[in-house]
């Protein structure tokens, strides 16, 4: 069995980058064509679609699709890039939060809203990475206007805030934990990630990338969707 045009849904774990996964399903099923619908931090598990063969073709169509995730705010510690993965910059008191307090400013980061983009970032500007010219010293203001479809199973616990999360592509979970800091009157950065949906495809129906480390090349072929 070969790989003409096919999708393979993996639930990255942490630990992996986005491109280890791509690069390990390419060299066991030996294809040289293979993307993905959109990186996943190292630090973040979840729903990472992989396309193989004729499907990169499709790559624009996938990385459009709207995404959801289950995601941990710690408030009252910020770091470089707005996640755990970074170095702590400062730490702030953090006040008194109600649940009115966090609904109304939910609310506030409802529907089309502009965020920054982490300076710690795959984004590019003329054309290089802004990670990278992050690590030569240059602060990169960036912004992206993206959309917030709906916030669920929000809840507070101590300094830390737990929801799920509708939003289109391009939304940089990182930038509303660091949104969400600075308007509660603290700080606060992304301290876990779980991508659980892409437009119609669910990481339910995954399978974890350390089950595929187990599989053969038939084992991991038999799991693809062929297009």
């Amino acid at each position: 069995m070969s790989v003409e045009s096919a999708l393979l849904l993996i639930d990255k774990a942490p630990g992996w980058t986005s491109h280890d996964v791509i690069a390990y399903v390419r060299g066991v099923l030996k294809i040289k064509k293979a993307g993905h619908s959109g990186t996943l931090d190292p630090m973040a598990s979840g729903l990472l679609i992989l396309l193989l063969g004729k499907a990169t073709k499709s790559q624009s169509e996938y990385l459009g699709l709207p995404k959801k995730y289950s995601a941990e705010v710690t408030l009252g510690t910020e770091t470089d890039t707005w996640d755990a993965e970074g170095k702590t910059e400062f730490s702030l008191p953090v006040p008194e939060i109600t649940e009115e307090i966090l609904s109304k400013t939910l609310k506030e980061l409802t529907g089309t809203i502009k965020h920054p983009i982490p300076f710690y970032s795959a984004k590019k500007v003329n054309g290089q990475a802004m990670y990278k010219m992050a690590r030569m010293g240059e602060n990169i203001s960036r912004e992206a206007e993206v959309t917030i479809y709906g916030w669920d199973n929000v809840a507070l616990d101590g300094n830390k805030i737990h929801f799920d999360v509708s939003c289109s592509s391009g939304t940089y979970i990182r930038s509303l934990a660091y949104m969400l800091g600075r308007r509660l009157g603290t700080c606060g950065h992304l301290s876990k990630l779980r991508r659980t949906a892409i437009g119609g495809f669910d990481v339910k129906d995954a399978t974890p990338v350390e089950a595929v480390k187990k599989m053969t090349a038939e084992d991991i072929l038999k799991c693809v969707k062929t297009l």
